[in-house]
């Protein structure tokens, strides 16, 4: 299935972020050797799964297959045994104008990273889309800020990218 996605850095919190549905998310990407595994084994509150997100042949960042399967609670256990790139963070569903935006607070190694992802059924919409004022720039083609490159990584890490952009650190 394809998935049409646009990701932003957050400039500062929306008004009436706080009030949003939240929940806590664990991602594990497989293989840890790889420097940019596709392979997602996720903890989403009381739910799990196992996700595969490629490129497609179009070669826009904003485009990829995903294939996603649910997993049990004692699948995902014995998943999250093997080695593999993890990265924290609070998901917070967040509606502004009739869009559905979803803001991802880091936590842990990458605490201060705050992104934005906001999907979309077709490419038209995507197009048309204007970023909100509370979002500081489009980065769906920074390769260093997709989850598998992210995962395993520090602040500390990506802060010179960051800084280039005119990101400052939240929180």
């Amino acid at each position: 299935m394809e998935e049409i996605e646009l990701t932003f850095l957050l400039k500062n919190f929306p008004e009436g972020f706080e009030n949003a549905l939240k929940k806590e998310i664990l991602d594990i990407y497989i293989p840890a050797a790889a420097e940019h595994p596709d392979l997602r084994i996720r903890k989403a509150g009381d739910s799990f799964e196992i996700t595969r997100k490629r490129p497609t042949a179009s070669g826009d960042p904003s485009i990829q297959l995903e294939t996603t399967i649910e997993l049990s609670k004692e699948e995902f256990e014995e998943l999250e045994k093997l080695p593999g790139k993890r990265s924290e963070k609070t998901r917070y569903y967040f509606e502004d104008g009739g869009v559905q935006y979803e803001i991802a607070v880091f936590s842990g190694a990458l605490a201060g990273l705050v992104l934005v992802d906001v999907e979309f059924g077709w490419e038209e919409a995507r197009d048309k889309f204007q970023m909100p004022s509370w979002c500081l720039a489009n980065v769906t083609e920074e390769k260093f800020l997709a989850g598998g490159w992210l995962a395993g990584k520090t602040y500390a890490d990506i802060e010179e990218k960051l800084t280039a952009l005119g990101y400052q650190k939240i929180g």
